[in-house]
Order: C-alpha cells, then structure tokens, then sequence
C-alpha cells in the first residue's frame, strides 16, 4: 500500500502533509482512519497543520476524518489549520460548509503563522 501521509515537525508544531489518492477502497480508508486518529491519541492539545498540497481530491468519508480529527482538537483545546487547498478542495470544503468549520491558510508558511 502506498505511502498515505507523513508526519513531520516543524518547531512545536506537528505538519501532516496527505498523500491521498483520487479513489480509496474501504480498506485502505479503515487503514487511514486508524492511523491518523492514533496519531492524535494524547496529543490533540498540541498545534497541528494538514497540508493538502499533494491531494487533488477527497471523498465524503476522508471529510467525515477531518471532522472527527477536528472535533479530537478542539476538545483538547488544539489548534488545527488546513493548508494548500487545490481549488477542486476548496470548492469541495465550500460546498460542504467545512470551510465554515476549519482554519484553512493558502501556505504552509501562512498556517505557521496563524498558529
């Protein structure tokens, strides 16, 4: 299976940078899901960027991660900021009213900053 993100630190903050392809079957998405939300597991205090630069697009079960990788975040009173949006995800987070829910900077610069 292929690499579907990467966790790195910048400073104190923690930068998710996804790897996602256009289609995931349901195993490779369960993979995801676990993955990403152990990667939270007593660290959802800390400060967070996911940085979408490497993915053209997302289904409605990656969005419903994001929410519940949001929702981790905020109840530990984190700091979660989306970064580098094509304009397909954009378009996508607009029309599903995420863009209301999430932090999202064009940069990874700019997120850095928010933060």
């Amino acid at each position: 299976m292929a690499k579907l993100f990467e966790v790195s630190q910048i400073k104190s903050v923690n930068v998710i940078e996804l790897y996602l392809p256009d289609e995931m079957d349901s195993v490779e998405f369960d993979k995801l899901n676990e993955s990403m939300l152990h990667l939270f597991d007593g660290r959802s205090a800390e400060p967070w960027v996911l940085d979408m630069a490497q993915t053209a697009y997302i289904g409605s079960a990656v969005l419903g991660l994001m929410v519940n990788i949001r929702q981790h975040v905020k109840t530990a009173q984190g700091k979660l900021i989306i970064c580098c949006l094509s304009k397909t995800l954009l378009e996508i987070f607009r029309a599903s009213a995420l863009d209301r829910l999430f932090t999202i900077a064009k940069s990874r610069q700019e997120a850095m900053k928010l933060l």
